[in-house]
């Protein structure tokens, strides 16, 4: 099992779901004022956004890509259009391209440049991206520390750290067996995170950076950046 997958299997259990609807608030607003046809979803995880946007626009067409087989499992039993793959294997073209809840922090400083170039070419001209960064202080007074969570037949624990501009998380996760209650399968793994100011993201890409909005999610402080780019 890779770290994606075991994500998935703790994604609920860590704080996530509370913050998404508000966070897709803001995407929402967006693309109320856009004319749009079809849109991708990059990093699509379990769907959620998808299952939500679509019910606002029913008559645009959607896709989700993601990394994780778990994620899009739980995407295509939500009768989503959706597959497992890396954007640069995408061929179709987009009005629009999302990448939600900080999907961008997952690219390296190195990788980024080159994911940003896929998504200028499958966008449609004029077409636009939006997507939400994680700002310094998410990264290194927020998220940095350990966690433990205990939900019986789950139990999972993270530990934190943020150096060097590289936010590195570590699972831990025992699962109940479904047949024999008393053993627990212990799965581990390692993600990056990289912290991108707004500056050096906008030196990775030719589209132009039309809108930025600061976001509280969790505190009293901004915790992420809302981004919307266009194909000019």
């Amino acid at each position: 099992m890779n770290s994606l997958d075991i994500y998935s299997k703790v994604e609920d259990l860590i704080g996530i779901m509370e913050a998404r609807p508000k966070l897709y608030s803001y995407y929402e607003a967006t693309l109320a004022t856009l004319k749009f046809k079809s849109l991708l979803d990059v990093g699509c995880g379990d769907g959620d956004f998808l299952v939500q946007i679509a019910s606002e626009f029913p008559n645009s067409s959607f896709m989700g890509i993601d990394l994780s087989e778990d994620m899009i499992f739980k995407a295509l039993s939500k009768n989503l259009n959706a597959k497992v793959c890396d954007i640069a294997t995408i061929t179709q073209q987009f009005d629009v391209v999302t990448a939600v809840f900080d999907m961008i922090n997952y690219l390296s400083p190195k990788e980024l440049p080159t994911f940003m170039g896929s998504i200028e070419r499958v966008l449609n001209p004029n077409g636009y991206f939006l997507c939400d960064i994680n700002t310094l202080y998410a990264f290194r007074d927020v998220a940095t520390g350990s966690f433990v969570k205990d939900a019986i037949q789950r139990f999972v624990t993270v530990d934190s750290d943020f150096e060097d501009e590289v936010f590195t998380s570590e699972f831990t996760l025992f699962e109940q067996d479904k047949e024999d209650k008393a053993i627990y399968h212990k799965s581990q793994g390692t993600i990056y995170q990289y912290f991108h100011s707004v500056e050096k993201f906008q030196k990775s890409t030719n589209l132009k950076l039309i809108k930025k909005t600061p976001l509280k999610l969790y505190t009293n402080k901004h915790e992420k950046q809302y981004l919307v780019f266009q194909k000019i």
